[in-house]
């Protein structure tokens, strides 16, 4: 029974293709693509697949989007089944104020690094950071409780905005250093460190409200790149949204 997982995110579209909605399926392709792309995908990456026995996917780019999606699904037949956040599934309880309102990506993302605590046989207070287009910085208690998060820019908005907002200020790519003694190179720092500083915070936050040092997991496209400018552990899991709806697959398809 194969099973196809989608993140539609706000750049780009990654998908996975398993022999089973379970948690330890084994991944027979995956692929990604821009979503000025997404029409390509029926006539390209998806035209010689296994057919796909159920879906399930998180879209945070749009309805629009979405049905550019579904339309190039359209060459198998299988309906396509989109995640929204409730108040509790598989043992993790939503503590949003509406929980439905809850990014999907979030909620998924969460999800993932539940299941890995989980699967350590001890889960601990854990921090969920996505670095994409935009950040969200989102903590667990060891209950499975969703505590909060928050949103901030990612590194590309930043630098637009200091672009168009503020005169002379352009945005050539810099490094990260701690003492920037050059335009390009201050402005990679401050929004690397921004995005540090959040993360710090929100350890700081949890390790407070829970009483032990919890967890930290990075995941996101741009996860990479924060790496080496973060000054708290972090476990970097790069298909934590996959392991989500694995585990949300296991529950609605089986």
């Amino acid at each position: 029974m194969t099973f196809l997982a989608m993140d539609v995110g706000n750049t780009r579209l990654k998908w996975a293709l398993f022999n089973a909605p379970r948690r330890d399926a084994l991944m027979l392709a995956q692929g990604a693509e821009f979503l000025e792309n997404i029409e390509k995908l029926s006539e390209g990456n998806w035209a010689n697949l296994p057919v796909p026995a159920c879906m399930l996917g998180c879209v945070v780019a749009g309805d629009a989007v979405r049905r550019r999606v579904e339309e190039q699904m359209e060459l198998w037949d299988v309906s396509a089944q989109w995640v929204v956040a409730s108040s509790s599934e598989c043992g993790l309880t939503n503590g949003y104020d509406y929980p439905a309102r809850l990014g999907a990506d979030r909620w998924v993302a969460m999800m993932g690094a539940w299941q890995h605590g989980l699967a350590s046989g001890q889960f601990l207070p854990t921090v969920v950071v996505m670095v994409g287009t935009a950040v969200t910085v989102d903590a667990i208690d060891a209950s499975g409780r969703f505590l909060g998060g928050l949103i901030l820019p990612g590194h590309g908005i930043m630098l637009r905005a200091l672009e168009s907002g503020t005169a002379g200020l352009h945005v050539p790519t810099g490094n990260v250093c701690e003492f920037p003694t050059n335009t390009s190179d201050a402005l990679t720092s401050g929004g690397t460190y921004a995005i540090a500083g959040a993360v710090e915070r929100m350890v700081q936050h949890v390790r407070e409200r829970c009483g032990s040092e919890p967890r930290c997991i990075m995941t996101g496209g741009a996860g990479w790149k924060m790496a080496p400018s973060m000054s708290v552990e972090f476990e970097l899991i790069d298909n934590l949204v996959f392991d989500g709806l694995l585990a949300m697959a296991s529950h609605r398809f089986t």
